[in-house]
């Protein structure tokens, strides 16, 4: 890797504020597959956008690669005996990007902003934190006060990200009083990184803040270029060249193994808590019918899906075994049995009337989705179906999942957890409340699902939680709510210089380039 010494616009904007860019010495080139759809933190809601937001924001707290919550922006917390009270003591010497200490009034704002957007994370807090629940005792004291119970509210807290909000409020106006438009094009946190520059769909560069409270030494990245492509030949090129720094993990095996076959690089493989999974619309006809639900379940050669195409674990339903304890151990892997499927068509009301039109969308430009889909339909219409491949952009697919209509049969979707509590899992993907994202298509809408979490949600007895869950996952498979393919088991290639990664189990957290070193023999 080239060493670069070069001055960027956000390091001139840093200049301005009072505050330097450390020099871009240690620069890396990171592949995305997916384009960065926001960098709004009271906005963000997908693995790409995450990865963006746990650079350039800090939140309260974070957490380790065993998934325990650690202090970040705060140094400490208690909380009341009924559990609805948390008050949090902020660290001394966090700063934003622009000097200015981070201070209580910004937690508030922050909060009271993602709240008024109701975008991103917000619907987590929908009946659990009302207007006027986040209150400043002192300039290093926050405290929030639950409406009611609310069991996972820690866990959540690293998505809670600060925002500057004196520099919000001298870019807000009066048809804009959250200053949308100014953080939808800059990075106002107390990121450890800056926004430097960010082509839409193509590229985003971050360049390291030189007052991150955390400190740098000169092994630190200085720079991280995003290249958005999801073309193997690109990243491939990009590898020969001794340019990529670090490739994503949803390349065909054909890419790791030329790449890996590079002197400078190695594939990493870890598990993960991201499932794959054909996300079945509930709610649209044809898989309204759970017998057709179940006759895709069967239709899937799960086998061929985790040790041909996209490397993964078996999958017994919505969750993996990551939370032990509410995890049901009488669930059965899900099989692949054509004759089965057969009888489930037969069985349906869609029976008798002709090949059954269905759509399989999927991310277009990714080739193990396609070969998935093509799979798929070489089993399915064989069985009564006429199985429709419908290749989508990211942000086109996000799109069509915000209505029930616009969501076809079925989906092939990646889903991780967001925050470290089994209820990332549940309520995120199946709730009523939680519909209408790229995370729910299942449109599950089930009254009974519905109050078995908040049931969870709302008991603090940790035994009682997971019995609860584990009755959850038990009627979700029942229902065949989607088609539980794997968790995957990622793999990436990177330079061997680039040193430092850590699994993290909460969605892209364990791409904070804060913790990465560029080191060279």
């Amino acid at each position: 890797m080239k060493t670069l010494r070069l001055t960027t616009a956000a390091t001139a904007l840093a200049m301005a504020f009072g505050a330097g860019t450390a020099t871009a010495e240690n620069v890396v080139t990171v592949n995305a597959v997916q384009i960065f759809g926001t960098v709004d933190p009271a906005k963000i809601n997908d693995y790409t956008e995450y990865m963006a937001g746990v650079n350039l924001y800090e939140a309260l707290t974070t957490l380790d690669g065993s998934g325990a919550i650690q202090p970040l922006l705060a140094e400490s917390w208690t909380t009341s005996e009924d559990g609805l009270t948390w008050t949090f003591t902020l660290k001394q010497g966090a700063t934003f990007q622009d000097g200015t200490p981070v201070e209580a009034k910004d937690v508030v704002w922050s909060v009271d902003r993602l709240l008024a957007i109701n975008e991103g994370p917000s619907y987590l807090f929908e009946g659990v934190l009302e207007e006027g629940a986040v209150t400043e005792i002192d300039s290093r004291t926050v405290q929030f006060v639950l409406s009611q119970t609310y069991a996972p509210f820690l866990t959540t807290t690293p998505i809670l990200f600060v925002v500057n909000s004196d520099l919000a409020a001298e870019n807000a106006t009066g048809d804009d009083p959250w200053a949308q438009d100014f953080i939808a094009n800059n990075s106002i946190g107390a990121g450890a990184f800056m926004l430097d520059s960010w082509e839409r769909g193509a590229s985003m560069t971050i360049t390291a803040y030189e007052g991150y409270h955390l400190g740098w030494d000169e092994d630190s990245i200085d720079e991280v270029r995003f290249v958005v492509t999801n073309e193997e030949a690109t990243v491939k090129a990009l590898a020969a060249s001794g340019e990529l720094s670090m490739s994503s993990d949803a390349q065909a095996q054909e890419t790791y193994d030329s790449i890996g076959a590079l002197e400078d690089y190695r594939i990493v493989e870890y598990p993960t808590a991201t499932n794959f999974y054909f996300k079945l619309n509930n709610s649209r006809p044809p898989t309204d019918d759970v017998n057709i639900r179940k006759a895709i379940a069967y239709a899937t050669d799960y086998e061929t899906i985790r040790d041909v195409i996209l490397p993964g674990e078996p999958l017994s339903g919505p969750m993996p075994p990551i939370f032990a304890d509410a995890y049901p151990d009488d669930v059965e892997i899900p099989v692949f049995d054509v004759a089965r499927a057969q009888e489930y068509v037969n069985a349906s009301r869609y029976a008798g009337q002709g090949p059954i039109d269905i759509e399989i969308m999927y991310v277009a430009g990714l080739a193990f989705e396609e070969e998935i889909g093509l799979l798929m339909k070489s089993i399915l219409d064989p069985i009564g179906f006429n199985t429709i491949l419908r290749p989508e952009p990211w942000n086109r697919m996000t799109e069509l999942a915000g209505d029930v209509d616009s969501t076809p049969a079925i989906n092939q979707v990646f889903y991780g957890a967001t925050y470290p509590s089994p209820d990332t899992y549940f309520f995120t993907q199946y709730h009523s409340r939680a519909a209408g994202t790229w995370a729910s298509m299942e449109w599950v809408q089930d009254p009974e699902v519905d109050a078995m979490i908040d049931a969870a949600r709302a008991t603090p007895d940790v035994d009682e939680q997971n019995a609860i869950y584990q009755d959850l996952q038990r009627k979700l498979v029942n229902d065949q709510v989607g088609v539980f393919l794997l968790t995957q088991r990622s793999q990436q290639a990177f330079h061997n210089c680039l040193q430092g990664f850590t699994w993290v189990p909460m969605q892209s957290f364990e791409f904070n380039f804060h913790t990465m070193k560029w080191v060279c023999d």
